[in-house]
């Protein structure tokens, strides 16, 4: 039946398929963890865990990926739906950074894959911390905007008619709508939004959810995954085509024969990262298939570039942040992937 379609395409047919087997249990683990989230997870926790001060901020964003585990084919519903919540930027993408690398599924297969040596596995996570803490810092003292595309933002408020920072959510304005001091509250004529008190402004208000009963909260939580799914996946089958026909057609040969010396390895182990578009769970089994051909400095960066930017994350990006933004996350992290290599 397909004896006719050429070997290429053959191949880059499997490879698309073993790309997308592979990413999907970790797509699903992520957008049930985002609507756990938005069903079960109040602002006022949120307001309690993350500091005030932008820079602790970013450190806690940056460690908080520990127990999170998830690799990156799953992390941005997680971080949309935190942003939504009223996270700050700027730990939300710390968050988004670290995450995929510093949790102990991916922790202990790094190590497991470099022979049971401490080495790499640490470099690892000492790389994927610096790059969150100076992107997450950048976003925070440089960057003024949400961040999201306004379509989810106002999806994220209208699905839940709760009382949200205006500093993170821009609601669309209407005869219904009342703005406080810092908040922006969405109401309906279906559906009337209350504010617990005279200070909301001060405090925030409840969640209409929060009077749903258990088995209700779950409900909601499946139907939000679902909807999450639908909304992620077209990005990443369109990453998982993209990265498959790269890897058909763009021989790693070729690549490998070009990398000579520290600074063509290891922006060519970058490139190779993205391209691959490795989950972080496997990419430290190939990586370090390349231990006899490139230096530790080039290993180190393509695990820790690799799960922050490859193209099916890439194209997610694209799908829940604006242009400009992914823009700033995709400049200033792979200049600091370079530079940490190169200093290591």
């Amino acid at each position: 039946m397909f004896s006719h379609l050429p070997d290429s395409f053959l191949q880059m047919n499997t490879i698309f398929i073993s790309i997308l087997i592979e990413a999907l249990p970790f797509v699903l683990i992520g957008v049930f963890i985002a609507g756990f989230i938005q069903m079960f997870i109040s602002e006022k926790f949120i307001a309690r865990v993350i500091p005030k001060n932008k820079f602790l901020a970013v450190i806690v964003g940056s460690l908080i990926g520990v127990f999170f585990p998830s690799c990156e084919c799953g992390i941005v519903p997680i971080v949309r739906n935190l942003l939504a919540k009223g996270v700050p930027l700027h730990a939300g993408i710390a968050f988004m950074l670290t995450a995929p690398i510093i949790n102990p599924v991916v922790l202990f297969s790094t190590y497991v894959a470099f022979g049971s040596t401490w080495e790499v596995p640490l470099l690892r996570v000492a790389g994927s911390l610096v790059v969150a803490l100076v992107v997450g810092n950048i976003i925070a003292y440089f960057y003024k905007g949400t961040g999201l595309k306004d379509r989810f933002l106002k999806y994220e408020a209208a699905s839940e008619k709760v009382v949200v920072p205006a500093g993170n959510l821009a609601i669309a304005s209407g005869p219904a709508e009342r703005t406080t001091t810092n908040f922006q509250v969405l109401r309906t004529e279906e559906t009337p939004v209350r504010l617990e008190h005279n200070h909301a402004h001060q405090h925030g208000a409840e969640h209409t959810h929060t009077k749903m009963t258990f088995s209700q909260k779950v409900w909601r939580t499946v139907q939000h995954a679902v909807d999450e799914f639908f909304s992620v996946g077209k990005y990443l089958v369109f990453g998982a085509l993209i990265a498959a026909a790269m890897q058909t057609y763009i021989k790693t040969s070729t690549l490998v024969s070009i990398g000579h010396g520290p600074i063509l390895s290891i922006l060519l182990m970058m490139v190779l990262a993205f391209v691959l578009s490795l989950c972080s769970e496997a990419d430290a089994f190939i990586g370090a298939s390349f231990r006899s051909v490139f230096s530790t400095q080039s290993i180190v960066a393509f695990l820790v570039f690799g799960p922050m930017l490859d193209i099916k994350n890439l194209m997610m990006m694209l799908g829940a942040f604006k242009a400009k933004f992914v823009l700033l996350i995709v400049t200033s992290v792979t200049i600091v992937v370079f530079l940490y290599a190169l200093v290591i």
